[in-house]
Order: C-alpha cells, then sequence, then structure tokens
C-alpha cells in the first residue's frame, strides 16, 4: 500500500482535507462541523495517513480547489489522481464525472449511457456515493433523473451539495435557491 500525507485547508464551504500519494491525489474530506473533526475524519478514513505540508505539485491542485470554490471557473480535471483502491466501474464513473464542467449538471442515467450501461443508474449512484475525491471527481453535480438533488454522502449532505453548485453557478437547481441572496 502507498504511503499517504493530507493537509487540512480552508475554504468558503468550511475547513476540508486533502490527501494525496506519490501517485496523486488520493482523498478530498469536505468539512466536518470543525476543523478538528475534519482531520479525526481523515484519519478514520484514511488509516496511518501522516499530516505534513503538501508538495508544490498538490499545493497547486489545492489552490485550484480553493479558487473553484471561490467562485472561480475553475477546471480540475486534469489534476492526477490515485484511484488504485477503488473498482473499475466506479473508475469509469470517476473519469465520466470529471467531465462535466463548473456550473453544469448531468444525470446518473446520463452517466450510465455514456458508459454503455444505460440501466445502471443505481450503480452510478453508488460509485459516486463513495467517491473518495469529492469536488475534484464532481459527484456534486449529478442529479436524478428529475432534476433533483437526490442523495449526497458528505457532511452536510444535499444542503452542501446545493452550495457547492451555488457556488459554481449551475442553473439547474429544481428546488430554487438553497441560500436567499436579498438581504
Amino acid at each position: 500500500m502507498t504511503a499517504l500525507s493530507f493537509t487540512l485547508f480552508d475554504t468558503p464551504i468550511g475547513t476540508c482535507g486533502l490527501i494525496w500519494s506519490g501517485r496523486g491525489i488520493a482523498g478530498l474530506q469536505l468539512p466536518e462541523a470543525t476543523a478538528q473533526a475534519t482531520r479525526s475524519r481523515v484519519k478514520r478514513r484514511w488509516p496511518g495517513v501522516t499530516e505534513t505540508t503538501p508538495p508544490s505539485g498538490v499545493q497547486r491542485a489545492l489552490d485550484r480547489v480553493q479558487a473553484l470554490l471561490a467562485g472561480g471557473a475553475t477546471t480540475l480535471e486534469d489534476i492526477p489522481l490515485d484511484l488504485e483502491a477503488a473498482p473499475e466501474f466506479h473508475r469509469k464513473v470517476y473519469e465520466v464525472a470529471r467531465t462535466i464542467p463548473p456550473g453544469h449538471t448531468m444525470t446518473y442515467g446520463e452517466i450510465a449511457k455514456r458508459l454503455g450501461t444505460p440501466h445502471e443508474s443505481r450503480e452510478v449512484g453508488q460509485a459516486l456515493g463513495r467517491n473518495p475525491i469529492a469536488i475534484i471527481v464532481p459527484c456534486h453535480r449529478v442529479l436524478g433523473a428529475d432534476g433533483k438533488m437526490g442523495g449526497f454522502s458528505a457532511g452536510g449532505g444535499v444542503a452542501t451539495k446545493r452550495r457547492i453548485l451555488e457556488i459554481e453557478g449551475a442553473s439547474a437547481l429544481s428546488a430554487g435557491p438553497l441560500f436567499d441572496t436579498a438581504r
């Protein structure tokens, strides 16, 4: 097994954790209630991970994630990933999801069709529910057939998914805005 390292970093949605190996980014932990809770979650999900300062390539990836979550139209599909532990079907789902540009969405069924398995939208949803690299593998951009949010396994659930989509400027939010911008 490859040695893993991590760092915490602040974003507009809270303190996230970025996990990497020598192969690429292996995980992105969305925020918990506190930075310490995020750190603890990283250590539970990736046993043996070491907290350290990111090398320059990882720092560039982290900077791009921060830019995206600050409302920038940054794409992340070229960031190297380490998905060695993921099943092959999941890796294929993640590859398709990474093609969805910021501010756009796709359905689970559309991903299944692109994979040549049009009746496996549930399996696509299950793969995305186990996505270890949220944001960089943008599972938040995948919606149900009716355009509804569906589930989101990260902390904060669907509210977090909606918030990230709103930051990206997605227009396909069928339930209307989550946050009132008029104050």
